[in-house]
């Protein structure tokens, strides 16, 4: 028997991008979600934060990530599109008022953005994938207090376009994190802030990898391999990392397509990580194979190579969810399992996780 979540809409609008952070300084987990802030703990009071671009069926917003930047200790936004090409930031006034944005730059046209703290600094770096630029990343300058000051260093680490697809993890065993991209990973060499080496071990069979690409021994045999969804089609897959480094292609499951956003988090307490991914609606707005199917929420238990899906929902995009291009996953209820924020051109959706039998885990 899987875990019980409870469904509710938070809001008709069609932002891909969210994340859970306490924006007023009350002590209380919101949800942040494209132009808007929701309070918490209710969720039903809405502030609007900024205009965003619209582009058709999408808006220029496909990552919504806390991050405090100006060093005065509330949460500002990290953010950035596919039109604008501009990696952003948004100030956070710390009250129901408007946000300034601020253009951290012009870096290509943007997938999304994944974070992770590649120089153990103790602040994330942001790494936005742009498939026709080189990988980059941006680092938060702080002063000699370690107070940061709102500016960044942008660090090119690739030399050839990225491609559609990023993730990191430790892939060949040497206790360095690499940065997994769909033809390859990019190697640390002495300096972090110098060219990575490609390393081309692997090739995806989509021209459209998620992101992100995720780390995981899927097999036990103590060699790390790769998950991935297809973004723009239908699968999951896994590849498995052999003895010499080359790496085998299985499918997880054929059944949906755009498998855009994966995590791996324990969402049913029993101790093991779980695949939680979904369906993007329309991730093409109707162009890709499978845009418009049915959509859905999955958790996949792992084990002996072996991914078992459970549904947290399903349905036709008016009465269902999937998982926009960037989701979050956090105890926002306080009840020790994680919940999730779906956003999605079907809308916002949070899935308050009830644990086996709506018990709270101690």
């Amino acid at each position: 028997m899987g875990t019980n979540f409870i469904k509710r809409k938070i809001d008709d609008g069609s932002y891909e991008a969210a994340s859970v952070f306490d924006v007023d300084g009350d002590g209380i987990k919101d949800i942040v979600c494209g132009a808007y802030w929701y309070k918490g703990p209710e969720y039903t009071l809405r502030y609007k934060m900024c205009d965003v671009q619209p582009e058709g069926e999408y808006f220029d917003d496909f990552s919504d990530f806390p991050m405090d930047v100006n060093g005065n200790g509330r949460q500002d936004i990290i953010t950035g599109g596919w039109w604008g090409q501009k990696l952003r930031w948004r100030e956070n006034p710390g009250n129901t008022g408007l946000w300034e944005v601020h253009d951290i730059e012009q870096c290509g046209c943007i997938e999304t953005i994944r974070y992770f703290d590649i120089d153990n600094c103790g602040t994330v770096e942001i790494f936005p994938n742009t498939p026709g630029e080189p990988q980059c990343f941006f680092k938060l300058i702080k002063d000699a207090a370690g107070i940061p000051t709102s500016k960044f260093i942008k660090h090119v680490i690739g030399e050839t376009a990225s491609g559609h697809g990023m993730g990191f993890g430790d892939i060949d065993g040497d206790g360095k994190i690499e940065i997994l991209l769909q033809s390859g990973y990019l190697k640390q060499n002495e300096n972090i802030f110098d060219k990575w080496t490609m390393v081309e071990a692997y090739k995806c069979s989509v021209w459209g990898a998620s992101v992100p690409m995720l780390v995981y021994d899927v097999n036990g045999d103590g060699l790390a391999d790769i998950i991935y969804g297809n973004g723009h089609g239908y699968g999951l897959f896994w590849l498995e990392q052999k003895e010499d480094g080359s790496f085998v292609e299985h499918v997880i499951d054929m059944a949906a397509a755009q498998y855009h956003d994966l995590w791996l988090v324990d969402i049913d307490c029993d101790g093991e990580l779980e695949l939680v991914t979904g369906k993007r609606y329309r991730a093409h707005c109707g162009n890709d194979v499978g845009d418009n199917d049915p959509v859905g929420l999955y958790y996949y238990k792992m084990k002996d190579s072996n991914f078992i899906r459970n549904v947290i929902d399903f349905g036709e995009a008016e009465i269902g969810s999937g998982a926009g291009i960037y989701m979050w996953i956090e105890d926002i209820t306080g009840n020790g399992y994680l919940d999730i924020v779906a956003p999605g051109k079907e809308g916002l959706y949070l899935f308050e996780n009830i644990g086996l039998g709506g018990r709270s885990h101690d």
